[in-house]
């Protein structure tokens, strides 16, 4: 599945031609032209990466880093913008952008920049914990076991997608994106029916899987 994409730009002329040209390279993207806007369509989605300008979109740009870095500590985001100042690319490394282009800019050369970060949280993902304690019933997915009995892998690629973010609700289309490579009606139903593999192992647990309508799922700890 294509990363997905959001563009965050209110110059509706060049964020069109943006999120078009994108397209055409084989990702998913949409733009907005709004800062809350933007905000609120990373609240309500998975997304891959974020494309913003610092200026012309309702919010201070710099503040908007804030809030997104604080949402999605973990997401790619560049900055796209015609302010070109040292001082302007130094706040906005520090409060947490990836990378910063100023405008004009070549298009190949910023698909270039956007594939770099994608690889570097790929990669990050790879190296992340891998054995988890859930209330000492251990999940191993590099050898892919719940207390010693063996998992598919597609069983065990989910509960590691849910493990990593405990308590959090991991949307549904992330994980179709990640597991089934496709995301449609059929693949959502493979995905219930995965779902309740899982909860059979976490039966006799202190563990549940909870669905959030509209969302995905959520792995919790039961009260």
């Amino acid at each position: 599945m294509a990363a997905k994409i959001l563009v965050i730009d209110g110059d509706i002329s060049l964020s069109t031609v943006l999120s078009d040209y994108l397209v055409s390279r084989g990702y998913v993207s949409e733009r907005v032209s709004d800062g809350k806007a933007g905000l609120e369509r990373l609240k309500s989605s998975h997304w891959d990466a974020v494309l913003m300008e610092l200026q012309n979109i309702g919010l201070n740009g710099y503040e908007l880093i804030k809030e997104i870095r604080h949402l999605l500590p973990q997401i790619p985001l560049i900055v796209l913008t015609t302010r070109s100042e040292r001082e302007d690319q130094m706040r906005a490394f520090q409060l947490g952008c990836d990378d910063y282009q100023t405008k004009p800019f070549s298009m190949d050369i910023l698909i270039c920049r956007i594939e770099a970060v994608l690889r570097r949280v790929r990669e990050h993902e790879e190296n992340k914990q891998r054995v988890f304690d859930l209330n000492g019933h251990i999940f191993d997915a590099t050898h892919q076991t719940f207390d010693g009995a063996h998992m598919s892998s597609r069983e065990s690629e989910l509960m590691l997608m849910l493990c990593r973010h405990e308590g959090e609700v991991v949307d549904k289309h992330r994980i179709l994106a990640a597991l089934w490579k496709e995301d449609n009606a059929f693949t959502a139903r493979s995905l219930g029916v995965y779902i309740n593999h899982l909860r059979a192992y976490l039966t006799p647990i202190q563990y549940e899987i909870i669905a959030v309508r509209y969302k995905g799922y959520k792995l919790v700890k039961k009260i």
